[in-house]
């Protein structure tokens, strides 16, 4: 939600600033002026108890627990703090005795191999339909100024929603709806008359693709394995970068047909949706840690399931997995140190949290 409110009033309220500076230079200096806001935040933002893990300062992170501990009015007494640290310590020295994981493992199997791709291509579709609504909200026939303003709006109730549905529905079938929703939308925009209708109908893919872009920076990070978590996640990102650097040139494609930016996004769009189909769901199911895991995540799903009418199961017990469960500290880099790390727990994609569950952060 933080997202949802502070994303889109900063995007509201950047055209007018622009309009009210009228001076590319100066919008430059209010822009970047707020950044300077972040020199104060090893001050007032408190460090990740999990990168301190990762880095091996127990103490530390025990520290930051121990706060949190506080402001919630919670108490923890010291022997689960022990535990922790225990924990952590005998975890880091499996750690320094196994193997280091590179990206590149991530392609040595076969069906790790294709959800990697299939991520990255989805990510990289996403990213670009995403940053080409921004960027062509001028071809639309309408003020720029107002209609920036009601696409960026429209980033909170896309984020609520999501907020509500998500764990729901799943997130497989709500990228795959999400996206080819927008597609379909901006197919349609190129087809009826410029102005208000092509912009509503464009501003309402923009919406729909609002929802994919928050459920595709929550997918990757569910779907790769522990070990490979970080780096994976990093490359994907990566390649979505690459992909934005087209958006403008596919903007500028106007000057050829005003409906080619938007028919390019169309299809993008639900061409991504239906790549979304070929991704595991990881709603409530127990996240990969493991290469091994990754590799055989999701074998029993089929295309067609569907997380709102699916069966109940019986609870299996924790971590019947495959022979090595042992979890990567070096992968926690970016905040994978869950709670199955801690105490064994069963690690769900609802529940990746890697703090005692007295202190309720």
């Amino acid at each position: 939600m933080s997202i949802a409110i502070f994303f889109t009033f900063a995007a509201s309220i950047l055209p007018w600033i622009a309009l009210w500076v009228a001076d590319w230079k100066m919008l430059c200096y209010v822009t970047s002026a707020p950044l300077a806001l972040a020199i104060l935040t090893p001050w007032i933002v408190p460090e990740s108890a999990r990168w301190l893990v990762s880095q091996g300062q127990f103490d530390k992170s025990i520290g930051i627990l121990r706060k949190f501990a506080r402001i919630n009015k919670r108490t923890v007494d010291d022997k689960t703090y022990d535990r922790f640290k225990d924990t952590c310590v005998r975890i880091q020295q499996e750690e320094e005795c196994g193997k280091n994981y590179t990206v590149l493992d991530l392609f040595k199997t076969p069906r790790l191999r294709k959800i990697t791709i299939i991520l990255i291509l989805l990510w990289m579709a996403i990213s670009l339909v995403f940053d080409g609504h921004v960027r062509n909200v001028g071809t639309l026939g309408l003020d720029i100024f107002l209609t920036f303003t009601i696409a960026s709006a429209t980033e909170f109730p896309a984020d609520t929603f999501l907020t509500f549905v998500l764990d729901v529905w799943g997130r497989r079938w709500l990228a795959c709806g999400s996206m080819v929703v927008s597609g379909i939308f901006s197919l349609l925009a190129t087809v009826v008359p410029l102005g208000v209708p092509s912009a509503t109908l464009a501003i309402m893919g923009r919406f729909a693709i609002n929802i994919s872009y928050n459920i595709g920076l929550q997918y990757a990070a569910e779907l790769l394995p522990t070990v490979v978590r970080a780096q994976g996640v990093a490359l994907i990102h990566i390649m979505g970068y690459v992909a934005s650097i087209v958006a403008p040139f596919v903007v500028y494609l106007a000057h050829i047909d005003i409906s080619l930016p938007l028919l390019i996004l169309g299809v993008l769009g639900i061409t991504g949706g239906i790549l979304a189909l070929f991704l595991p769901e990881t709603l409530d199911q127990e996240l990969p840690q493991t290469l091994q895991d990754g590799e055989n995540f999701g074998m029993d799903q089929k295309i067609w399931d569907f997380p709102c009418i699916k069966k109940s199961e019986p609870e299996k017990p924790a971590f019947e997995r495959s022979s090595s469960t042992r979890p990567s500290i070096r992968a926690s880099f970016r905040g994978e140190i869950r709670s199955s790390m801690l105490n064994r727990g069963s690690v769900r994609s609802r529940k990746s949290v890697c703090v005692p569950e007295h202190l309720g952060v």
